[in-house]
């Protein structure tokens, strides 16, 4: 099976966990404890992935300059364009109360919410790929680690859908397409670098971990710390600890 194809299933692992969490928060009355609890654990799965599997990895193959270059960034670049979404009314995306603005409140927000659903996707997606051109496999750590904190992406914003008057209809159709839009760049990352130098790959792996972490704090650590309060620290380090173990357990 060729690079590209595996890279491809398994972005769609990974973004199919946001289909399977949507599910599960429009149909399930979750407490909001539980939401933010479940959302904070995966804020510190994905904390761990970026700083062990990317930040490392880029730091590695391609030295300080670039990793650092590009992880500024990415996180400058992620900031920019969710600050111009939050205009539209999506700044609440991964929200499961009532702060989702409604279609009827503020038109074009369901468009907002859905690109910017989009874009808090692709940086995952393209380390995924990005991640088979290192050794012919891709990292297990960096797929259970989208995997595991799609999911609570994907029930708390399903959630506050709901919340916020959208139909099922709506909610199944984006979940769905952001799913095959992961699988597309972890596909076109596998396509795109494989013959780039070790210092463009350090580069975009670090464009990719500034930009996961400016999301995690714009938009999945508010909900993770919305109803866990002091908690929410502590389960973020198991979350970290989940992740971080499997790569070092014989360390």
């Amino acid at each position: 099976m060729s690079l590209p194809l595996q890279a491809a299933l398994w972005g769609l692992l990974g973004g199919g966990a946001l289909v399977l969490g949507a599910a599960t928060g429009y149909a399930a009355p979750i407490p909001r404890r539980w939401v933010s609890a479940i959302m904070a654990f995966g804020s510190g799965v994905l904390i761990s992935a970026l700083a062990f599997e990317l930040m490392a990895e880029a730091h590695e193959i391609g030295g300080l300059a670039a990793t650092a270059s590009g992880f500024m960034a990415g996180a400058i670049i992620y900031t920019l364009a969710n600050l111009a979404l939050e205009r539209y009314g999506a700044a609440h995306r991964k929200r499961s109360g009532d702060q989702q603005a409604a279609e009827a409140d503020h038109p074009g927000s369901g468009s907002a919410i859905a690109i910017g659903s989009l874009l808090d996707g692709i940086p995952e997606s393209i380390a995924i790929g990005l991640s088979l051109l290192q050794g012919g496999s891709t990292s297990l750590v960096m797929v259970a680690a989208v995997f595991l904190s799609n999911i609570p992406e994907g029930l708390a914003s399903a959630a506050g859908m709901k919340r916020a008057g959208r139909s099922p209809r709506y909610v199944f159709s984006l979940w769905l397409l952001i799913a095959l839009c992961c699988s597309l760049s972890a596909g076109i990352g596998a396509i795109a670098f494989a013959d780039a130098s070790d210092a463009s790959i350090a580069l975009i792996m670090s464009i990719a971990a500034g930009a996961i972490l400016a999301m995690l704090i714009d938009t999945m650590v508010p909900e993770a710390v919305a109803d866990t309060h002091e908690a929410a620290g502590a389960i973020a380090a198991l979350g970290f600890l989940v992740a971080f173990a499997p790569s070092h357990g014989g360390a």
